[in-house]
């Protein structure tokens, strides 16, 4: 992917990182401001664009089982939520605070429809994707107020096919129940998710924030 960015005409800087790690995410905004320095000092105004969040690192654990250690506990309960979840917040104050983001500024956050519905093995997910979704929206609404242009929405795409969803036990279920009853007859692509977020944000969309968005053809309203 980085050489497919480079072959575009684009720069490319990579970081494989923890981005859930408060000391890591400020190293990586330090490496970000020495390319944006680099970029000023050759007459450019570079700024951060587009955020993706999406982050998917979180327990799978059942809440209740017969022997304590198959259950859920705290450590992981609190873990999948500040992953999934809080981080989102931790990024977007550091950004804003560094002056990384700036009117037309766009930011997204992956969720999926585990934020409503029931999956056996989902819960902790399920619960870090509906805060994540209720950040998304207080986010919205306090860079509104403050008259800062930056857009904060949730994407929820359809069920996709990702290592993350082939982690989930029951994966071959969800991918057949997506395929029966999306209306289109297939499963959602990262290639739809793509051109979802590359329309929105294009000029013209700076009203359109706070808001989950579908991309998945229908198959959520379906259900």
């Amino acid at each position: 992917m980085k050489q497919k960015i480079v072959d575009a005409g684009s720069e490319a800087l990579y970081i494989n990182m923890n981005a859930a790690d408060d000391e890591k995410r400020a190293s990586a905004l330090e490496t970000l401001r020495a390319r944006f320095d680099e970029s000023r000092a050759a007459s450019r105004h570079p700024y951060v664009r587009v955020v993706m969040h999406s982050l998917a690192f979180g327990t799978l654990l059942p809440f209740i089982a017969d022997e304590r250690k198959e259950a859920v506990n705290r450590k992981q309960m609190e873990m999948t939520l500040d992953v999934m979840a809080n981080s989102l917040v931790y990024w977007v104050q550091d950004l804003l605070r560094v002056g990384f983001l700036e009117r037309g500024s766009k930011v997204y956050a992956m969720t999926s429809e585990g934020s409503t519905r029931v999956v056996p093995t989902y819960g902790a997910v399920s619960a870090a994707k509906s805060a994540l979704e209720s950040h998304c929206r207080q986010l919205a609404m306090e860079l509104a107020r403050k008259g800062t242009g930056v857009t904060v929405n949730a994407v929820r795409a359809g069920v996709t096919v990702t290592p993350a969803l082939m982690k989930i036990p029951e994966h071959d279920a969800i991918i057949e129940a997506s395929v029966r009853r999306n209306p289109s007859g297939r499963m959602t692509t990262p290639q739809d998710v793509a051109n979802a977020i590359v329309a929105l944000s294009e000029p013209g969309f700076d009203f359109v924030t706070g808001n989950v968005i579908g991309v998945d053809g229908g198959e959520f309203v379906t259900g």
